[in-house]
């Protein structure tokens, strides 16, 4: 296994992680490092492995071999006899609590409201106090521009206000990391904005990002460092302004051609 070079300020580590499903490779050997605080766009393709490195990260989907590790602890294994073996799903399920994700399509429960969304997994997940999460809860959705939706049910809000609710819900577990599966191509155009807006506010705070976006404005704007994945590989990387300014491969440059 191809160790990455030590870094102290990684907070997330992908080591020669390789995923397939039957005979199809989907990763094939990535290897990434994010530091603490630092916004990462992947961007590619599809099909070429975004959405699966992500969820591969929270251990939404298991990985085949390699090792992936988040703030010093390596995510849905444990080491045996020289083998990886899965680890139990209570202390899957506490892992994941560092690991905020954020769908495509919301995932929000119908049955609650925008404020009990919100709620729910720091009372029943994490164990905290009713009052103070409620009272952190309504401020977060205030933070996103919901102040007047709190009572709303998720069929009552339209996509983008479901989407600045799943923000608010992911920010309220107080993650180490949050994880973006492309957040606005379920979306209308109208609405994309406003999601693009409360990202890059959340990003503007500090909180460590890996967003799987086609939306190369906000991943030119707002990103730290551009990861570019294609059949499966990071073929290139590089700080935003780097590569979009001057892209190294040939296929980065045909790619971008495409979606500007």
């Amino acid at each position: 296994m191809a160790p990455l070079a030590k870094n102290a300020d990684a907070l997330v580590q992908v080591i020669d992680v390789y995923k397939a499903y039957g005979s199809i490779e989907v990763l094939k050997g990535i290897s990434m490092q994010v530091t603490a605080g630092e916004v990462v766009c992947l961007i590619g393709p599809s099909g070429s492995g975004k959405t699966t490195l992500v969820r591969c990260i929270n251990h939404l989907e298991t990985i085949d071999s390699g090792r992936i590790i988040v703030d010093g602890e390596m995510i849905g294994y444990r080491m045996k006899a020289g083998r990886l073996v899965e680890q139990s799903g209570k202390v899957i399920a506490a892992q994941r609590e560092k690991i905020g994700m954020v769908f495509q399509r919301f995932n929000l429960f119908p049955h609650l409201t925008a404020l009990e969304n919100v709620t729910i997994g720091p009372i029943k997940v994490q164990g905290r106090n009713p009052a103070e999460v409620e009272a952190e809860a309504a401020s977060l959705l205030r933070s996103v521009g919901l102040q007047d939706k709190m009572r709303n049910y998720p069929a009552q809000l339209s996509g983008g206000q479901q989407q600045r609710v799943a923000i608010a819900r992911a920010l309220a577990m107080k993650p180490t990391v949050l994880l973006f599966d492309e957040p606005t191509s379920a979306l209308d155009p109208e609405t994309v904005g406003e999601v693009l807006e409360v990202m890059r506010a959340v990003a503007a705070t500090g909180m460590t990002m890996i967003v799987v976006t086609h939306e190369m404005g906000f991943a030119r704007e707002v990103s730290d460092r551009v990861v570019m994945m294609d059949g499966g590989k990071i073929i290139e990387e590089a700080p935003a302004a780097e590569f979009f300014g001057a892209p190294k491969s040939e296929r980065t440059r045909a790619f971008l051609r495409g979606v500007s």
